[in-house]
């Protein structure tokens, strides 16, 4: 079992702002430090070599007489003075004696001291007088004040650490607000600006979020509920019909019948399997247009879809004449979905209003460019009022006489609704009911007509 790595610590947005400050604030005082540091140790040597050179310019002149005494200062090593002659011997110097030096600011050792020096020219005597102090005097003060320089850049990173947090504070409150009202599912996240830019951002973004998520949230409950009743009046139309086959089931198992009763039972057997297996076959297709979604939909011709509607209508409708009129009609949409709403008109129209012509035109609105489809029979019609339920499922006309799934109509309305067209029944000029399918927009073409007698 692979082991999961551990977690890693989280740290709140205002630390870490805190902690970037006061990084940033480190970096610039280290550096400033280092440089201020340098120039203090330059100018504390500078001022030690002008001290050296200030005494030089009193000595000098007077070597000759300072000269004897020398010898009598002692070893307390607070200063050294040599002087030493034109042939670069010895003349005389105090018990700490230095090297031989060129004129001028030079550093040197002496039995293990740093010592700074000053060597200056004495044109009367042509001898050459060196004075010197301890190294270690500039050192001392070079080291107090970069002590105190160092002392202050933290006090400096300390401050911009503290302001960092309280300053980080006020800057990541509206992210912290925004945090708490995502937390509670508002859907309004940003009713003012904010005056923070990524907030803003960040919020516009997080309710554009939330309410797609409320978007499907609705859709998804309102699919659940549609599914519930759908399966609800789904196993009630099936229930009635599965009941009938096993009644016929347990008739034909316990009792012996005449042939006639025996074929009798056996019709209405394939009766109720021929109205499962259509109705079954109906809910597919209403499922599987429940589930259509914008990538499913293409260009095609409606005047095509209807043409080829019409030829296939021979094979199942025997006797039915159905004429295809309009122009060919570029539409987006769903090729099953036109096919199945065509076939469902005027299956209804043959089988259930007992038609024997059915015209099927396309014209086009006036100005508004919308797209109407009407199937005219000379069947017997639909009563005015049924001509709003029989779109509802299951729902069929009253004057109807034959079996059905009580689908065929719904399925012409939901295939209607899917393509944002809106479906009526009128009275037809022929006779029966005319199917009104109103499109919004398209392009007209060429005008062509067809023609099918079956």
């Amino acid at each position: 079992m692979t082991t999961p790595a551990p977690r890693r610590r989280a740290f709140s947005l205002r630390a870490r702002v805190a902690v970037a400050t006061g990084l940033g604030a480190l970096i610039i005082v280290v550096a400033l430090g280092v440089a201020v540091g340098a120039a203090i140790a330059r100018n504390n040597l500078a001022q030690l070599d002008r001290r050296l050179e200030a005494a030089s310019t009193i000595l000098v002149p007077n070597a000759a007489v300072a000269g004897p005494f020398l010898g009598s200062f002692g070893d307390a090593g607070a200063f050294a003075i040599t002087i030493r002659g034109s042939d670069g011997d010895v003349d005389t110097s105090t018990p700490t004696q230095l090297p031989s030096l060129d004129p001028g600011s030079h550093t040197t050792a002496i039995d293990g001291t740093n010592y700074r020096t000053y060597t200056a020219h004495d044109p009367v005597s042509d001898s050459l007088v060196s004075l010197a102090v301890p190294y270690a005097e500039a050192q001392d003060v070079t080291a107090e004040q970069q002590q105190q320089v160092a002392v202050a850049g933290v006090a400096a990173v300390a401050a911009a650490t503290g302001l960092g947090w309280v300053f980080g504070g006020r800057a990541v409150r509206p992210l912290v607000t925004l945090t708490r009202r995502i937390a509670s599912r508002e859907q309004d996240l940003v009713p003012t600006p904010s005056g923070v830019r990524e907030a803003d951002e960040l919020a516009a973004a997080a309710e554009s979020m939330l309410r797609d998520f409320a978007d499907a949230q609705r859709g998804t409950d309102a699919a659940l509920a549609t599914a519930r009743d759908f399966a609800a009046v789904s196993a009630h139309e099936l229930r009635t019909p599965l009941t009938a086959m096993r009644t016929d089931l347990e008739v034909l198992t316990s009792h012996e019948l005449p042939a006639e009763d025996r074929a009798q039972v056996l019709a209405d057997l394939t009766r109720a399997q021929t109205r499962v297996e259509t109705t079954l076959a109906d809910l597919e297709r209403l499922a599987r247009g429940e589930l259509s979604t914008e990538k499913d939909f293409s260009e095609t011709d409606l005047l095509e879809i209807a043409d080829t509607a019409a030829g296939d209508a021979k094979r199942h409708h025997p006797g039915l004449t159905v004429n295809v009129d309009g122009p060919a009609t570029p539409l987006r949409g769903l090729p099953a979905g036109l096919r199945l709403m065509i076939d469902n008109a005027v299956t209804n129209a043959a089988r259930h209003g007992g038609a024997h012509t059915v015209d099927i035109t396309i014209t086009h609105g006036d100005g508004d460019g919308a797209i109407v489809l009407t199937v005219d029979d000379d069947g017997s019609g639909i009563a005015h009022e049924d001509r709003e339920r029989v779109f509802e499922r299951f729902v069929r006309g009253t004057a109807t006489s034959k079996p059905g799934s009580g689908l065929g109509l719904a399925l012409v309305a939901q295939q209607a609704a899917l393509h944002g067209a809106a479906v009526r029944f009128d009275d037809s000029p022929l006779g029966g009911a005319r199917l009104v399918v109103t499109f919004p927009g398209a392009a007209m073409s060429h005008r062509v007509h067809r023609a099918h007698t079956m």
